[in-house]
């Protein structure tokens, strides 16, 4: 199996991975430049740089990688002592630098008006798949999504369960009305999904969670809502929401640990919900 079929076929399928490279090499060493070995996110391996106490350093590393999504470099040196004792004679240094690959993004867009066009085309332009799902199928067609990666011109809760959503999944509801909007929010909290926004005003986001609460969902399974969706740079436009939105969804998968999730402006519950929900 090919290490690059390998990580395409991961990243598509929503799994991280980490990939460990020698990128320098002085003196000998039990394997060469270039050399790759590939860490899944369930331990397994592909490939090599070389078997030893190296190579289960790397794996420990590549671990540690996938869970911060940082990467690291590493040296080593295999002088005569260290090399006797992981059996590795050699008496090189090999540097290895050990990257995270994460899954691809997918923007799931509920909904296909005005707004769910300007979205598609920015998320897809910042490296988003997006997948546009809406019960109208006059709306949700690839002569309005093009660029689209898959469309769903069904109820929604048909779809649900068609839909792969992990940690990589960003879930944007902008449906065309207050109803639909609840029966997507109502099923996107309980998913494993990084980023989960809505559109509308406080006013709405409370009266919906309002309803959703009398349906027995606990006021915790909406911690991780942006709500009103984007950051607020005054956006008016579908355009200007789109950006603004899109802006979101980057500043969450680029800091995974910043607390955006938590501290950003547009997650309501923080501040609206404790005061206006008690």
């Amino acid at each position: 199996m090919d290490v690059f079929d390998e990580i395409v076929r991961l990243r598509r399928s929503g799994q991280k991975c980490a990939i460990a490279t020698i990128v320098q090499v002085n003196g000998s060493i039990p394997s060469f430049q270039s050399a790759k070995l590939l860490v899944r996110e369930d331990g397994s391996m592909l490939g090599t740089i070389g078997g030893g106490c190296v190579e289960a350093e790397v794996w420990n590393v590549a671990r540690e990688v996938m869970e911060t999504e940082r990467p690291r470099h590493l040296t080593f040196n295999l002088g005569q002592d260290a090399a006797y004792d992981n059996g590795l004679i050699c008496g090189g240094q090999l540097n290895v630098f050990v990257e995270p690959v994460l899954a691809q993004p997918f923007a799931y867009i509920f909904g296909a008006g005005h707004v769910s066009k300007s979205l598609s085309k920015v998320a897809a332009l910042a490296g988003f798949a997006t997948v546009i799902i809406d019960n109208r199928e006059q709306f949700a067609n690839r002569e309005r999504f093009p660029e689209a990666d898959q469309i769903f011109a069904e109820e929604y809760e048909e779809v649900f369960p068609k839909l792969a959503i992990n940690e990589s999944s960003y879930l944007i509801i902008v449906t065309r009305g207050h109803r639909d909007d609840m029966r997507v929010l109502k099923w996107a909290v309980t998913t494993p999904a990084r980023y989960v926004a809505m559109i509308g005003s406080k006013r709405k986001t409370i009266s919906v969670v309002r309803e959703l609460e009398k349906e027995g969902l606990p006021r915790e399974a909406f911690e991780k809502l942006h709500a009103p969706m984007g950051l607020d740079i005054g956006a008016v436009t579908p355009e200007e929401i789109a950006v603004a939105v899109v802006a979101e969804m980057i500043a969450v998968r680029r800091n995974p640990d910043s607390g955006w999730r938590r501290a950003s402006k547009s997650i309501f519950v923080n501040e609206t919900l404790r005061t206006v929900l008690k």
